[in-house]
């Protein structure tokens, strides 16, 4: 049966009741589900649901053994439901760490019973929605776990795992048991939903990206949109010194270790096609989602960290802005950070509201209810009818009275205007912003002086510098900063942003071998006196592609424009904006061959923000820093 006609049985069968103590004869079909209180309801027995493996052939030969590769699909279904013939629709999850670092805070993973059948799926979502007329299907990504084939770090084969089981799921692909026997998912009313954390994330964008029939939603949380943009910027490598983040280091930490024997050309790929140099080649654009984004036909409701540095706000805002889509937006000041650590009720709640309505087809209205919900202040949330703002502001950076300070406003300055830096790699943001009254020969800085009114950013930025190197390599780096003191998550410490408690709290049904439980958490804040809330890297040598670099001639001006990561800040009266402009930002961005001193040329130098009022300069004194208030060193957190 197809989407349509099962949504007509559903209908036909839906039970909506003010309580659920209605009698239902023993012999009874069950419903297809019930409704209380605008919601799906417990109907089916979380105990007695079946639970099986099948193996979903991809169709590619990642591993080269001359047989296509086979990616296994956990699944746990209602019971009732197949004994009456009901269909019902999937949530699924496409996953690199069932079988090593676990999912969710506390790193569960896949177990198996004594019969070597599903017994523990991570995570809260077999436990809350299969009694309530759901599967849930948790996939080992292709050279995981038990999976066969390669782990590509986003590539072909990594999607065509996802995209395989939900064609499989539709009668599209062909899924075998344990002992080959063909088996068709006839219980699946083919309609799916995927959903993940970050690398989990990322896949549901790769295969919602492909436009595959009967994905009709993705909730990625803390996603990749474009696997460059996670180990590159516009030229830049991120890294440490001067050494680049590589993916296929990251493929080999995470790959099985069946894998790690057979996929030695797959390592040999991804070692050639990432250049160091920070240039996009093919298989960056393989990875990149973002171009694709017109193909999606699944509604999305993403959610990401303000404060992530791991999978940065970069990410967010350009798949958001490129989908044409029933959207839906939570964001919050953790970093990487699931929701059900931050917001866990009303999170549960929302989420549950959103799977019904595009998997179920419950006309609940979430749709059309504010599109974002975002975080202020600590556990303080507001929400916005539309994101990003839509209108841009130009600011440009004004010389002042000693070498590299200045004002930042709505003038342009006059031609020859200039200042210069000389890059430092053993310095970085922190170290720029926590003297902002001081000239520093590492940076320039133009402070707005204390703002009129509150200024709204809400979405991506840019800015377009004008420089001249002394060395034939040079990086540039540019921050927006809130100076002012305010109370935040503390997204830059342990947790990032919060703390896990030793009570716990039950979502869902249980049985041995899997309960719905999990521990508490807490938030965690920090006074500080300043804030980085948008950061951008580039490479000079790319001003005029990305995709080709070279030597810079010393003394000649290069003109680029690189992009900023997204964000929503409210600055408020009284603190002030201010833009920094540098070489090589320690913790994130490689150093160049050769550091040297870069002049800015600063009438032709701007930055455009989307901002909902004017930032006007200032001549109010420079804000004061206080050591114990600056925000600590970023560290390098683990992607998961």
């Amino acid at each position: 049966m197809n989407w349509s006609a099962s949504r007509g049985l559903a209908a036909l069968l839906v039970l909506v009741l003010g309580v659920l103590t209605i009698p239902v004869p023993a012999t009874a079909a069950p419903p297809a589900f019930a409704i209380r209180d605008g919601v799906s309801q417990p109907v089916y027995s979380y105990a007695e649901a079946i639970r099986e493996r099948v193996w979903v052939d991809t169709g590619l030969d990642a591993d080269r053994d001359g047989r296509t590769d086979r990616v296994v699909a956990d699944v746990i279904r209602p019971a009732e439901a197949a004994r009456a013939g009901i269909e019902v629709p999937v949530i699924m999850e496409a996953s690199p760490y069932y079988g090593n670092l676990g999912r969710g805070n506390e790193s569960e993973l896949k177990t198996y019973d004594a019969q070597d059948r599903p017994l523990g799926f991570p995570l809260f979502y077999d436990n809350y929605f299969v009694p309530r007329g759901y599967a849930v299907v948790l996939v080992d990504l292709a050279g995981t776990n038990r999976s066969q084939g390669c782990l590509d770090v986003g590539g072909r084969a990594e999607v065509a795992a996802g995209k395989a089981v939900v064609d499989w799921l539709n009668g599209r692909a062909a899924g075998y048991r344990d002992g080959g026997e063909q088996v068709r998912a006839d219980w699946s009313s083919g309609a799916v939903g995927m959903i993940g954390k970050s690398w989990d994330g990322t896949v549901a964008n790769g295969v919602a990206a492909t436009g595959v029939p009967g994905l009709r939603t993705i909730v990625p949380i803390a996603a990749i949109s474009s696997w460059y943009d996670y180990f590159r910027s516009d030229g830049v490598a991120f890294g440490y010194g001067p050494y680049p983040r590589q993916p296929v280091n990251l493929g080999r930490r995470i790959e099985s270790p069946e894998a790690a024997k057979r996929c030695s050309a797959v390592h040999r790929e991804l070692i050639e096609g990432a250049p160091a140099n920070g240039d996009v080649t093919p298989l960056w654009t393989e990875r990149d989602y973002v171009r694709d984004a017109s193909k999606v036909r699944a509604s999305v409701f993403a959610v990401h960290g303000l404060g992530d540095l791991n999978v940065k706000m970069r990410h967010l805002g350009q798949w958001w802005e490129a989908l044409r889509v029933p959207r839906k937006l939570w964001l919050s000041q953790t970093g990487h950070v699931d929701p059900f650590d931050f917001r866990r009720a009303e999170w549960v709640h929302t989420l549950h509201r959103w799977f019904d309505r595009w998997l179920l087809g419950i006309n609940n209205g979430i749709e059309r209810e504010p599109m974002a919900s975002i975080e202020r202040a600590p556990d303080q949330w507001v929400q916005q009818r539309s994101w990003p703002v839509s209108e841009k502001t130009t600011l440009w950076p004004q010389p002042g009275a000693q070498p590299g300070l200045g004002t930042l406003g709505t003038e342009r300055p006059e031609p020859g205007s200039a200042a210069a830096f000389t890059d430092d790699p053993g310095k970085g943001s922190r170290d720029w912003a926590a003297r902002p009254g001081e000239p520093a020969p590492e940076r320039v800085l133009y402070d707005s002086g204390p703002l009129s009114s509150d200024l709204h950013i809400a979405g991506s930025s840019s800015i377009t510098v004008t420089a001249s190197p002394s060395t034939p390599t040079a990086h540039l780096s540019a921050v927006l900063v809130d100076y002012g003191p305010a109370t935040i998550r503390d997204y830059l410490g342990p947790g990032e942003g919060i703390r896990t408690l030793g009570t716990e709290s039950c979502w869902g049904a249980t049985r041995p071998g899997d309960d719905p439980c999990y521990r508490n958490t807490a938030t965690t804040t920090t006074a500080v006196d300043l804030e980085v809330i948008s950061r951008g890297w580039a490479d000079l040598a790319n001003h005029a592609t990305l995709r080709e670099s070279g030597p810079l001639e010393p003394g000649r001006d290069y003109r680029m424009t690189f992009r900023l990561s997204a964000t929503d800040h409210v600055v408020p009266r009284g603190h002030h904006l201010a833009l920094i402009i540098a070489g090589t930002d320690r913790g994130f961005s490689v150093s160049p061959a050769e550091p040297g001193t870069v002049r800015v040329d600063l009438s032709r130098t701007s930055v455009r923000i989307p901002a909902t009022t004017t930032p006007r300069a200032g001549s109010g004194p420079p804000p004061v820093v206080r050591p114990d208030r600056l925000p600590p060193l970023p560290t390098g957190t683990e992607f998961r």
